[in-house]
């Protein structure tokens, strides 16, 4: 009897847990899910061409690793400086969806460019301004989710977005694994693939999204932020910002990701899978993670991200075989879940809301300058002493993270 009591109880639990997942996914505004359609259509995309850039770079157009990674990090950092300006003019006016979708837009109009690049300075600038797209529109896109979300459902929100988002970076590849088998590994005309899911993202952002109305009165001209409001932002925060740059010092461009798996033997057509292994859990992880950082600590779910990063860059720098690349980008997925959107939740909760999309906007930028430099570095080891040493360094980064974090004692409950 007492069995058959605990098994009742058992599946009582577990479809009470259901329930209350799928709740909270029903209380989640129609806005929050139409941010994150836009995401995934943007990054299928976005990562078609990405899974392929890489590759065509090194082989098509002759690039270097020390090239490569300098090109991916001066994107990124690219995108970051962009997102403080975009940020600040977006509490300035105190608009988020203009600016969304001016960046998405900006960003869809440079697909084209990558199938008809015939030299690097082609990709380079394709790359950089796809990238100042993504700095415009992503401090007001997060600003926007946290005016659309209820205050207890924040993590959850932050965690759907991430999922849809990764659920895009997962077809993308895909889509380049079958039409690269289609079209014989003729690069440039799967790359025009990525034009289309681009300029949908762009029409279901202006139909599908509309921009909250503020509940307060329209600021006054000596009331305008400027940026220096800055300086108004909390110690707290700030830490935050200091997190995540020592987290993205540790996680480099994922192009490398791609090129480990080239290195070991992939061949040239199914190099896109490492980047759909790598957001299928990315996905399958990120919502579950946000709606656990509404709960638990968020220490303990950043050192299980740091965690398994090490984890990812130990199978990475020992890899020998196109299968054990492929388990390494799983644990790089698994740890993107657990770390991306809950720093972004903790950007959230520790800024004025007055101030949210700077907030967002200064995070962004600082980690962007991080990532520029973990990217040159990662490319300068490869070039110097193989690819095993930048995985080795990356795991080295992680693992200082991880440090700092056990020695952090917050005053409150994270």
């Amino acid at each position: 009897m007492k069995n058959t009591a605990s098994m009742k109880s058992s599946r009582t639990g577990r479809h009470e847990q259901g329930a209350s997942t799928r709740g909270i996914y029903r209380k989640l505004p129609e806005g929050i899910w139409m941010l994150g359609f836009v995401s995934m259509f943007m990054d299928t995309s976005s990562e078609l061409v990405h899974s392929l850039l890489p590759v065509f770079m090194a082989t098509v157009l002759g690039a270097s690793m020390a090239t490569i990674g300098i090109v991916e990090g001066l994107a990124e950092a690219a995108a970051a400086v962009t997102k403080v300006f975009s940020g600040v003019i977006s509490d300035y006016f105190g608009k988020r969806k203009f600016l969304a979708v001016a960046g998405y837009a900006l960003s869809a109009l440079t697909k084209p460019v990558f199938p008809l690049a015939e030299t690097m300075g082609w990709v380079f600038g394709a790359r950089f301004v796809d990238r100042i797209g993504k700095g415009i529109r992503g401090a007001p896109r997060d600003a926007l989710v946290v005016e659309i979300a209820p205050l207890e459902l924040r993590g959850a929100a932050f965690g759907l977005r991430q999922a849809l988002d990764s659920v895009g970076a997962f077809i993308g590849p895909m889509l380049a694994v079958v039409f690269m088998i289609w079209l014989a590994d003729d690069i440039k005309a799967v790359l025009w693939i990525a034009v289309l899911p681009a300029f949908l993202a762009v029409v279901l952002l202006i139909a599908g999204v509309r921009e909250p109305r503020s509940p307060e009165p329209a600021a006054g001209p000596e009331d305008r932020l400027t940026i220096m409001d800055i300086k108004l932002l909390p110690l707290r925060y700030w830490l935050i910002v200091a997190l995540g740059a020592v987290f993205t010092l540790a996680r480099f461009s994922e192009a490398f990701l791609i090129l480990r798996a080239r290195d070991v033997g992939l061949s040239m057509g199914l190099v896109p899978a490492v980047m759909m292994v790598m957001n299928v859990f990315y996905s399958l992880f990120a919502y579950p993670a946000g709606a656990a950082a509404d709960r638990f600590s968020a220490r303990t779910l950043l050192l299980f991200g740091i965690g398994v990063l090490i984890l990812s860059d130990i199978v990475l720098a020992l890899a020998a075989s196109p299968w054990t690349a492929f388990l390494g980008a799983a644990f790089w997925g698994l740890h993107m879940a657990f770390t991306q959107g809950l720093l972004a939740k903790l950007v959230a909760d520790n800024a004025p809301a007055r101030l949210c999309a700077t907030a967002f906007g200064v995070f962004h930028l600082v980690s962007g300058g991080a990532l520029l430099l973990a990217s040159a570095v990662a490319g300068s080891l490869w070039n110097a002493f193989g690819a095993p040493a930048t995985f080795i360094a990356g795991a080295f980064f992680a693992a200082l993270a991880a440090t700092g974090l056990l020695f952090y004692r917050p005053k409150v409950r994270e």
